[in-house]
């Protein structure tokens, strides 16, 4: 099941001083991140740290919704939940955005039992970061806004400006490629290092072409390895 909405955001009227609101879009990206890394510091929502999401071999820690989602009333209730944790999530982004004076929609869906919570728009760049650091970094202090509102654990996924969506595609295609290499040669493919969201992404490509794969090494060299059978 998937519902979706759209909720416009406007940002915060600028002055006449454009130095003046640059300086304050700067500080508002730099307090955002330092904050958010403080956050995943004394709170670990994933088991894992900041970005955290579903490493195949970690036990897939974070697909853990009990039987009561699966069907029925508790479907529903499930679907009620997790359109919560997008509401909270639209409401505490709404105001970094103000803060950070960017103009962009939030975007909110359910997918997979996940909030799936986007922010769209153009002149984001600054809120995705070099490799997606910002974007984790908001994404785990929306998790944690979210921890505080409801008491729960929320494993919402954040995107913004398509990035991780662009990417998916992209890392499903390396993962493909993987996989074809190692069944046709035999031996185990080692890939680059990858954060813990693109090595999900790689892992269900592989199982996907019918391989198995694991994770090898330790953050920030984590990798994906491909194994022929």
């Amino acid at each position: 099941m998937s519902e979706s909405n759209e909720r416009p955001v406007d940002a915060v009227s600028a002055d006449d001083g454009g130095a003046d609101v640059e300086d304050r879009r700067l500080l508002a990206d730099d307090e955002m991140v330092a904050t958010a890394v403080d956050a995943g510091a004394d709170v670990d929502l994933d088991g894992a740290g900041v970005g955290d999401d579903d490493d195949a071999d970690d036990d897939d820690a974070d697909d853990d919704d009990g039987p009561g989602d699966v069907a029925g009333d508790g479907r529903t209730q499930g679907i009620g939940r997790l359109e919560r944790e997008g509401d909270i999530a639209a409401d505490y982004l709404e105001e970094l955005l103000d803060i950070a004076d960017f103009d962009g929609d939030i975007d909110l869906d359910v997918e997979n039992d996940r909030a799936m919570v986007s922010i769209v728009g153009t002149g984001l760049g600054n809120l995705v970061g070099q490799r997606g650091a910002t974007l984790d970094a908001l994404q785990e202090l929306t998790r944690l806004a979210v921890l505080r509102a409801t008491g729960e654990r929320s494993r919402l996924m954040l995107d913004i400006a398509g990035t991780r969506a662009r990417r998916k595609e992209q890392l499903h295609q390396v993962g493909t490629e993987a996989a074809e290499r190692a069944r046709s040669d035999g031996e185990p493919v080692r890939m680059d290092p990858m954060t813990p969201f693109e090595r999900k992404v790689v892992h269900d490509a592989v199982a996907a072409a019918g391989l198995r794969s694991e994770s090898d090494g330790v953050e920030p060299n984590r990798r994906v390895v491909v194994y022929p059978s």
